[in-house]
């Protein structure tokens, strides 16, 4: 049977939570011998330069890591500047080594970054795959050298491997890596798995993708080494055995960061060392290597993003608004970061000599309340980063005020201006990049499971560290009512047990609690919208049957909203379908669900019917451009302005063209021969199906409307399928497709033919579509938007071809009306154009939704 998804979260939870309470109690045993005290003096013996090659290899092993995208990039065929290869590649790896979840943190930051920078979803996975085998490539082929290389046996926890056993492992993990290497000379293969295809690297590309994991790994593994003292290069081959066996564990694993794992593993693998001093590197290498790296990535995201306070929307390039998207997601990080550190300060012993210096100033009870509020704070912290990520500005205030006071706490109870100093850095960092939390809402979002584990794992480890500093003093009933000033081991468990019961009140209220609105979720049939769509005077109605849309209707039935959720954004179709008077609950109620969801509401090409309502509901309103309709009742191919269709119709017509309206229960037969054509069109125009603004060629869709055709000598050459609406106001089409070899004029001889055919039928209106950015006015007050629309319409034909597409409806003499989008203001209208790129392009999520419909009709 399988298991409902809150059942497996929980179980996941679980299986994390008790991973690292084993790590933990494998410290434990590993440390038993090892006191606080002997870890501080290693830590006081580790010299100026030790650190400072520890950085510059930092340094070099993350300047290894930004190759890693470049060679995934060139290898998928898809090159992108330096730039944008390392800021994605420094991002990922910068939170996913910190946060773990390689794939949802690491994976998400380089899917921002590329996805702006125009790579589709199916590229960002290639890449993500492409260096994933570059690191495990290095991991493998570095392992065999140095087991090779390692002169002695080799012993793990007690196990002991002879060297002969061990340089034959070796030896053959290299003639293995060479007979791969063989492989791929020749012409380039495809490697294909499950539904993804991936084009295999060349010989020199996978050299260097072994080369590049190769160095990286070295760099990362010497900076712990040189950490370490007495440690000599004699000793790097035994040490990156057990340093690579130690990365594995935690990635395996799951644990945020391998916090707990990857100690014990390395403690575990290196029997021979001193644990103190092991232990101490372990701790400045996590500082190092994982820590600052984090912090440098925030500062430079918090410049950028205050930077782009003084520029204009327009000027924001892709990557930058890419940028603008992952400052909340390491500012949660960092956040995080700060609420561990006055959590594990707290379980910390005091230095006694600045403790003399605070008892000249502070009271004793001012010392324990500060400490154990120090705590809480930190807990606190833990709890509202995640909301950071959500952009919320109560998180943004909540989180500022308590930076700050957690600094100042750090201060009073025993000047900790070590942790202070960070925090405040955190504050600024924070304040610098305000303009990105601009969500007004409430902190009402239960925790999701990643954020569960990550507090637990924060918490356990700085409970550990409690317990492990202060292992020497004997526990009694006593200590938790004895205040003094070198009661540290007393303060450590008073702000434990106010850090246990903080976190119980915030379980249960979230257990407890309301329950969270559900996002709503409708799978609709090809039947669903029927009721609705009766009532519909325009037919773009007629995208509910695309299948790649959810409803929401009126309670009457007889009121239809399309919309579908991309991101964050939830886009809605065109205005609502059916009575006007239920129109504003309905937009109120996406609105809502919306907002319930943390996501923004995006209108798309709404007309000025719905503007009233637009405003209403604090939208920015933009005018994306015009839509032409031609009144049929009185068309006609007479006077001047008609020259040019009555002579492409009669030439069309001498060359053997030939116009039918096939109705919709015999186009079934038709559709191989319908195929073909919208196959060879898609090839000629060089791009692939679109969706959710328009159909695409999927037989269910097609064989639900009537078809117009063109035939030349009984061939067909050019076919629209044909929207109508039941109350005979308006006639449209959707898929448009020919052949290129086809006669002249073809498309105006169809569009001609089909006007004469709804004028006869009794249809009042023709839509021929939209003209993009058509009408707006650029003047030198209007508002950057506009001009820069007005801009792309007059020299932008390079690209699509503006001018010419109004240009060419202008010859059927329409009535040009509005079409308007609208979207929250400021930047929230950039990420939601993103996600509508996304969403027409022809998104994952769209391609799933369409398939879960087959199974249901």
């Amino acid at each position: 049977m399988a298991l409902r998804p809150a059942h497996r979260t929980a179980l996941h939870v679980g299986a994390v939570i008790g991973i690292v309470a084993l790590a933990f109690a494998a410290l434990r045993g590993l440390l038993h011998e090892v006191r606080w005290h002997d870890v501080r003096i290693a830590f006081h013996a580790i010299g100026a330069w030790q650190i400072g090659a520890a950085l510059a290899l930092t340094a070099g092993s993350y300047a290894m890591l930004t190759l890693y995208d470049v060679l995934a990039l060139r290898i998928i065929g898809r090159p992108l500047p330096y730039r944008t290869a390392a800021l994605a590649s420094f991002t990922s790896y910068t939170l996913s080594h910190n946060l773990g979840f390689a794939l949802l943190t690491g994976g998400s930051a380089r899917y921002r970054v590329y996805h702006a920078a125009g790579l589709d979803t199916a590229d960002v996975v290639k890449v993500i795959a492409t260096a994933s085998v570059t690191f495990w490539s290095g991991v493998v082929v570095m392992a065999g050298a140095a087991l090779a290389l390692h002169g002695g046996g080799l012993e793990l926890a007690g196990f002991t491997i002879s060297a002969g056993v061990q340089r034959g492992i070796g030896i053959a993990i290299l003639v293995a890596t060479l007979g791969v290497l063989a492989l791929l000379r020749g012409p380039a293969r495809e490697i294909r798995l499950w539904r993804w295809h991936f084009r295999a690297p060349s010989l020199a590309q996978a050299l260097g993708m072994i080369a590049t994991s190769a160095v990286d790994l070295a760099l990362a593994s010497a900076a712990l080494l040189v950490l370490v003292p007495g440690a000599g290069l004699h000793a790097f081959p035994a040490f990156f055995l057990g340093y690579a066996l130690a990365i594995i564990a935690a990635l395996v694993t799951h644990v945020p960061g391998g916090v707990g794992v990857f100690e014990a593993v390395m403690l575990a693998v290196l029997p021979g060392a001193d644990p103190s001093r092991i232990l101490a590197a372990l701790i400045l290498y996590r500082l190092i290597y994982y820590v600052l790296p984090l912090l440098v990535a925030a500062a430079l995201l918090a410049v950028h993003e205050r930077r782009q306070l003084k520029k204009p929307l327009a000027a924001i390039r892709a990557v930058g608004l890419a940028m603008h998207g992952l400052a909340p997601t390491f500012l949660a990080a960092l956040v995080f970061v700060g609420g561990v550190v006055l959590l594990v300060s707290g379980s910390l012993p005091a230095i006694p000599a600045r403790l003399r210096d605070l008892h000249a100033f502070v009271p004793l009870p001012f010392v324990e309340a500060s400490h154990i509020a120090a705590s809480l704070a930190g807990t606190a912290l833990l709890l509202i980063a995640p909301a950071l990520y959500r952009r919320l500005d109560a998180a943004f205030h909540l989180c500022r005020s308590l930076l700050l006071a957690g600094a100042l706490f750090s201060l009073t109870k025993g000047v900790d201006y070590e942790e202070a100093a960070i925090l405040l850095i955190i504050a600024g960092l924070l304040q610098l990049s305000r303009t990105a939390f601009y969500r007004k809402t409430a902190l009402t979002s239960a925790l999701s499971a990643r954020a569960l584990v990550s507090v637990a794992v924060a918490v356990g480890l700085a409970t550990w560290i409690g317990f492990f500093a202060f292992k020497h003093v004997p526990y009694q009933d006593d200590l938790w009512w004895e205040f003094a000033w070198r009661g540290d081991a007393s303060r450590f468990l008073r702000a434990s047990f106010a850090t246990a019961v903080a976190l119980t009140c915030v379980a249960v209220t979230q257990w407890f609690g309301y329950a969270q609105p559900k996002r709503e979720e409708h799978a609709p049939d090809t039947e669903l919208p029927r009721t609705a769509l009766v009532h519909a005077n325009r037919t773009d109605a007629l995208l509910a049957y695309t299948g790649d849309k959810r409803f929401l209707r009126s309670e009457s039935g007889e009121t239809l909203l399309m919309y579908q959720v991309q991101g964050q954004s939830w886009i809605v179709m065109g205005d609502p379908v059916g009575s006007k008077e239920e129109w504003g609950d309905l937009l109120w109620r996406i609105r809502e669900m919306a907002d319930a969801a943390q996501g923004r509401l995006l209108l798309y090409q709404i007309s000025t019917d719905t503007l009233p309502i637009a405003i209403d509901l604090g939208l920015q309103l933009v005018k994306y451009g015009e839509e032409a309709r031609v009144p049929l009742p009185g068309f006609s191919m007479e006077g001047s302005e008609k020259r040019s269709l009555r002579h492409s119709e009669r030439r069309a017509a001498r060359e053997g063209a030939s116009f039918e309206i096939v109705p919709a229960a015999e186009v079934p037969a038709l559709i191989p021969e319908l195929r073909a054509v919208s196959d060879a069109w898609l090839r000629d125009k060089g791009h692939g199906e679109k969706t959710f603004s328009v159909g695409r060629f999927d037989p269910r869709y097609i064989e639900r409307f009537d078809c117009a055709l063109v035939r030349q000598h009984g061939k067909i050459v050019a076919f629209a399928n044909v929207w109508a609406t039941d109350n005979r106001e308006e006639l449209s089409v959707d898929l448009m497709r020919h052949l290129a070899e086809m006669p002249y004029g073809t498309m105006d001889f169809l569009f001609v033919q089909l006007m004469q055919w709804g004028r006869d039928q009794g249809y009042r209106w023709f839509n021929l579509g939209m003209a993009p950015l058509s009408g707006i006015e650029s003047r030198r007050l209007a508002p950057m938007w506009a001009r820069i629309g007005a801009l792309l319409y007059r020299h932008g034909d390079a690209f699509y071809g503006f001018e010419g597409l109004r240009a060419y409806k202008d010859k059927f003499s329409p009535v040009w009306t509005g079409r308007y989008i609208a979207a929250p203001p400021g930047l929230g209208l950039a990420r939601g154009m993103i996600d509508l790129q996304t969403l027409v392009g022809g998104s994952s999520r769209s391609a799933a939704l369409r398939r879960r419909l087959r199974l249901v009709a």
